[in-house]
C-alpha cells in the first residue's frame, strides 16, 4: 500500500521485476485484483469464500514495493532515514485511515445506538493505535465464521500488522547496515521468514490469524523479491509472462477453492503468497496493466478502508441479512467513496511539497491524525447516555434492527 515505484528509469520493453522502472502498472492491476477479491467475499458474492485471500496479495505486494523503495534510498544515498520513512508511511496511509475510523464511530452511533457506539468506540481507539489485532484476537474474534455482530472496524486489523512489521523491518536494516553487515540482510531476512511460516503452521486460532508474527512472513516474502530484483532481469520475457500468468491463475484457484473450514494461514496462505511473488517476479503488464485496473488499482486502499464499515453498519442497522441488490449498491457506495477520499485527501496529502520537505511537518501531522479519532471516541463515550447507567438508556437501532 505505497507508491508503485522501483527505480528511476523505464526500460525500452518489458522486463521482470528487477528492472529499476518508475511505475509498475501490473502492480496497480494487482491490488485491484486484490481488492476485487476481499470486497465481493465481504458482500457475500456466491463461489468467492476464499476471496479472503486478497489481504494476502496485499502483504506481499507491500513488503515488495517497501523494500524496492527503501533499497534503492540506500544505493542513492548509502544509508535509509527511518525519519524519513515514517514520514512518507504516515503521509501514505493515515489521511484515509482516521477519516474512515471517525465516518464509521459517527455512522454507529447514529444508525446502531449509544450502546453498540460505544462498543465501536474501543474497537476504533484500539485501531487508530495500529493495535487491533491484537485487540481482536484477545476478544477471541473468528474474522471468517464470527458468529457475533462484527466489528466495522475489524477489518483495521490488516494495516495493524501491516505497521507493526514496518516497526521492524526498517529499523533492522539501518541497524545492519550501521554494524557494517549490508551482506547478511538477506539473509537475516530469509532466516526470519523460515521462523514465521514454522511458527503460522504450528500456532492454530484466531491468534495465527491476526498475529503479526504468524503473518510476517507474507511481507516478509515480498522483501525478499525485492533484495533478489535485480537477478530477475535475466528471466526470459516470455519465461518471466508465463510465470505471471501461472501466479494470477493461482491466486483465483485459491479464491475460488478456500474457505472458512481451510486453516489459515500457514500451509494453505503459502498458495497465494507464493502466486503473488510469481506475478510479481515475472510481471503481467499485458492483463493486469489495462486501464480499468490501474485506475481501480490506485483506489483500492481506501476502497478497502470503505467497503467494510458501509456493509456492517447497514446490515446491523437493517437487523438482518441485506438483499443482493442492496449489497450491490452499497459496493458502488464504497468504490464512490473511495473515489473521493483519493482525490481529495489521499492524493493531495501524499503529495504535498511542503509536507515532503518538512519531516517535521508530516510527523507533525500523523499525530493529530492518530489523535483525532481517539478524540472523537472520547467525546462520544463520555457524552452517550449509556456512560450513566441510571438514565435507563437503551440499544435502539434507528432502522429498526432487534434489540439485545
Amino acid at each position: 500500500m505505497t507508491e508503485t515505484t522501483t527505480g528511476v528509469r523505464r526500460p525500452a520493453a518489458p522486463a521482470a521485476a528487477g528492472s529499476t522502472i518508475r511505475f509498475r502498472p501490473d502492480i496497480e492491476g494487482l491490488r485491484a485484483v486484490a481488492v476485487v477479491l476481499v470486497v465481493l467475499f465481504h458482500a457475500g458474492v456466491p463461489g468467492l469464500a476464499g476471496g479472503y485471500i486478497g489481504v494476502d496479495v496485499f502483504f506481499v505486494v507491500s513488503g515488495f514495493l517497501i523494500t524496492s523503495l527503501m533499497l534503492r534510498e540506500i544505493r542513492e544515498t548509502g544509508g535509509l532515514s527511518l525519519i524519513g520513512f515514517y514520514a512518507r508511511r504516515a503521509r501514505r496511509i493515515l489521511p484515509a485511515a482516521a477519516l474512515v475510523l471517525v465516518a464509521t464511530l459517527l455512522a454507529s452511533y447514529h444508525w446502531l445506538g449509544y450502546l453498540r457506539g460505544d462498543e465501536i468506540a474501543g474497537d476504533v481507539v484500539w485501531s487508530a493505535l495500529f493495535a487491533g489485532n491484537f485487540h481482536f484476537a484477545a476478544g477471541g474474534m473468528d474474522y471468517l465464521a464470527s458468529q457475533g455482530a462484527p466489528s466495522p472496524v475489524q477489518h483495521f486489523w490488516s494495516l495493524a500488522v501491516e505497521e507493526q512489521f514496518y516497526l521492524v523491518w526498517p529499523a533492522a536494516i539501518v541497524v545492519l547496515l550501521w554494524l557494517g553487515f549490508r551482506w547478511a540482510i538477506g539473509w537475516w531476512l530469509a532466516a526470519a521468514v523460515a521462523a514465521s511460516f514454522a511458527y503460522s503452521i504450528w500456532q492454530t486460532g484466531t491468534w495465527a490469524y491476526f498475529s503479526p508474527v504468524t503473518r510476517g512472513w507474507e511481507l516478509g516474502a515480498g522483501c525478499l523479491l525485492a533484495l533478489a530484483a535485480t537477478r530477475l532481469d535475466r528471466i526470459p520475457y516470455r519465461i518471466a509472462t508465463a510465470m505471471a500468468g501461472t501466479g494470477l491463475a493461482l491466486i483465483v484457484v485459491a479464491a475460488l477453492t478456500f474457505d472458512d473450514a481451510t486453516p489459515f494461514p500457514g500451509y494453505a496462505a503459502a498458495l497465494p503468497v507464493l502466486a503473488t511473488v510469481l506475478v510479481l517476479a515475472g510481471r503481467g503488464d499485458s492483463v493486469l496493466g489495462r486501464w480499468p485496473l490501474v485506475r481501480l488499482g490506485r483506489v483500492s486502499y481506501p476502497f478497502y478502508l470503505w467497503h467494510w464499515p458501509v456493509l456492517v453498519v447497514a446490515e446491523q442497522a437493517y437487523g438482518g441479512p441485506l438483499p443482493a441488490t442492496s449489497r450491490a449498491l452499497l459496493v458502488v457506495a464504497s468504490l464512490g467513496l473511495a473515489v473521493i477520499t483519493y482525490v481529495c485527501l489521499e492524493d493531495p496529502i501524499r503529495r504535498s511539497a511542503h509536507l515532503r520537505r518538512s519531516y517535521v511537518l508530516s510527523l507533525s501531522l500523523a499525530a493529530w491524525l492518530i489523535v483525532a479519532p481517539l478524540a472523537v471516541a472520547r467525546w462520544q463515550t463520555s457524552t452517550s447516555p449509556a456512560a450513566d447507567p441510571g438514565n435507563g438508556a437503551q440499544y435502539t437501532p434507528r432502522l429498526g434492527a432487534p434489540r439485545d
